[in-house]
């Protein structure tokens, strides 16, 4: 299935256009002509209805620099990470399908918000994966995906991914570990990179544009979101996706944690750009 492609970008027009443009991108992801999601708000708190429209899906929704998929992976990762808005995270993995997300990279996501955001977070996101698809049947689905790194290669598989991602930067915080917590040091190569980030499910730079949200989102983790910048960074991300990405963070995480994100992301391309 060929994911749509995104709505056009956003500019300074009328607000009938701005709502216009919302609406189309709301359509995406609720898979619906007329979406009427927002019916039951709009009784009650119309305003809210319309600037969720304006704002959120004519203005940063249809913004260039993200695919539909790449939007709908990093909004569910943020959600999970928060853990304290099922409804939204439900509604987020059905438009998740809707763009052209596999189940396998929804689940995918949710197993890597185990390290960021942890089991619980992670276990809560799975039940809502699981009610969505028991409402959304697929004859076509595949069978669960069941991957095992075999004990000895662990270690090294996961040093070799910790570097592929971090750099030289990934060992030197191994290596700091190792007078206080060497076992936390050894459970990040080997969980964390051995296991979780050597799935197949999803590749790497949606793995870390996931990392980026979820950091992002949780609002307590800036060194390494830091960290996930510069790999987003390293394994082919772009900047004008980073930006992109924070951006639409504003709607879910709030303007806070956006602008934490984006001055952040400033320290790292000013970082990069005096390297040459």
């Amino acid at each position: 299935m060929t994911p749509p492609t995104a709505p056009a970008s956003t500019s300074a027009t009328a607000p009938e256009d701005r709502y216009a443009r919302g609406l189309a991108a709301l359509s995406l992801v609720t898979g619906t002509e007329h979406p009427a999601v927002l019916d039951p708000i709009a009784e009650i708190a119309p305003d809210l209805a319309r600037f969720t429209v304006e704002f959120g899906y004519g203005d940063i929704w249809s913004q260039p620099g993200l695919t539909p998929r790449q939007r709908q992976i990093g909004t569910i990762a943020a959600l999970a990470a928060l853990g304290n808005a099922a409804p939204q995270l439900r509604f987020h993995i059905a438009g998740a399908l809707n763009v052209g997300c596999t189940r396998r990279e929804i689940t995918e996501t949710f197993i890597h918000a185990t390290v960021y955001a942890g089991y619980p977070a992670a276990l809560n996101a799975l039940a809502a994966a699981r009610e969505v698809f028991a409402a959304h049947p697929d004859p076509d689905a595949a069978a669960p995906a069941t991957e095992k790194t075999p004990e000895a290669d662990r270690y090294a598989r996961g040093i070799a991914l910790l570097q592929e991602v971090d750099g030289p930067a990934g060992p030197h915080v191994v290596d700091s570990l190792a007078d206080l917590a060497p076992d936390l040091g050894r459970f990040l190569v080997e969980h964390v990179f051995g296991e979780v980030y050597a799935r197949t499910g999803l590749d790497l730079p949606t793995r870390e544009l996931a990392s980026v949200a979820m950091c992002t989102a949780l609002g307590t983790a800036g060194p390494q979101l830091r960290v996930h910048l510069r790999a987003f960074l390293n394994v082919g991300g772009t900047r004008e996706e980073i930006i992109a990405l924070l951006t639409q963070l504003a709607g879910y995480a709030g303007f806070p944690a956006a602008l934490n994100g984006v001055a952040a992301a400033r320290e790292i391309f000013a970082e990069q750009d005096a390297k040459g």
